[in-house]
């Protein structure tokens, strides 16, 4: 394909997702190089980890290489049909959260299985994403399962408990959002311990501070957790 920019579907959202803005713990630093440098993958991990960023990281690094790419979440476009798989092997790059969502469809596993077929042929990444790994996806298709074997599986890790205080003085540091050491120590002790979470309370946190006009203090972190819950 010529066109260097991501295909435009009606599940995609325009996101500024960038691999320079995620905190990669330790454990996980492998993961950027290979979703950069690497063929395909199969990327899995515990909810809230982050695999979706990632995924949307890659599809917009491709678009600044002016390579193509297409994001497609299952849990979004499932019921549009297997359909929407179909000749989409000329991208250089294709990308599919929730790969686990189609086991027992066998109409999805057929168009998957063929889809993989396809890039083959015309050297097309796929990226598959799920929560759970490959052994505990219970595919029908079993050579859809010796396909996707052939695949690397790189698991991604939650961010270390020890690491948590560094994780969101990277967030606030890429936000440019002032955050005192007592807060960081409040969020970590009464919000959910999870990237995911996290990011999401340091966004509101800073969006409330700006509407209300109000520095980020324990009191405000306390009235946006109370929102959240």
């Amino acid at each position: 394909m010529s066109n260097s920019k991501q295909l435009v579907f009606q599940w995609n959202k325009a996101n500024k997702s960038r691999f320079d803005d995620f905190y990669f713990d330790s454990l996980n630093k492998k993961v950027k190089d290979s979703l950069i440098n690497s063929g395909d993958i199969f990327l899995y991990g515990l909810r809230r980890t982050g695999k979706t960023y990632l995924l949307q990281s890659l599809c917009n690094y491709y678009s600044i290489e002016n390579r193509t790419s297409l994001y497609i979440p299952l849990k979004e476009v499932k019921n549009l049909g297997s359909e929407i798989t179909d000749s989409l092997e000329d991208l250089d790059l294709i990308c599919i959260d929730d790969i686990d969502l189609i086991a027992g469809d066998n109409g999805w596993e057929i168009a998957i299985f063929n889809l993989i077929n396809n890039c083959l042929l015309t050297n097309c990444r796929i990226v598959f994403c799920s929560s759970l790994n490959l052994s505990n996806i219970n595919f029908e298709l079993k050579d859809l399962v010796s396909r996707i074997k052939k695949i690397d599986s790189i698991e991604i890790f939650p961010v270390h408990e020890r690491n948590l205080s560094n994780a969101i003085k990277f967030i606030a540091y890429t936000k440019s959002i002032n955050l005192g050491e007592r807060e960081i120590d409040y969020l970590i002790r009464y919000s959910e311990r999870s990237i995911y979470s996290l990011v999401k309370i340091v966004e509101k946190l800073d969006k409330a501070s700006l509407e209300l006009k109000r520095k980020i203090t324990i009191p405000l972190i306390k009235e946006v957790i109370h929102i959240q819950t």
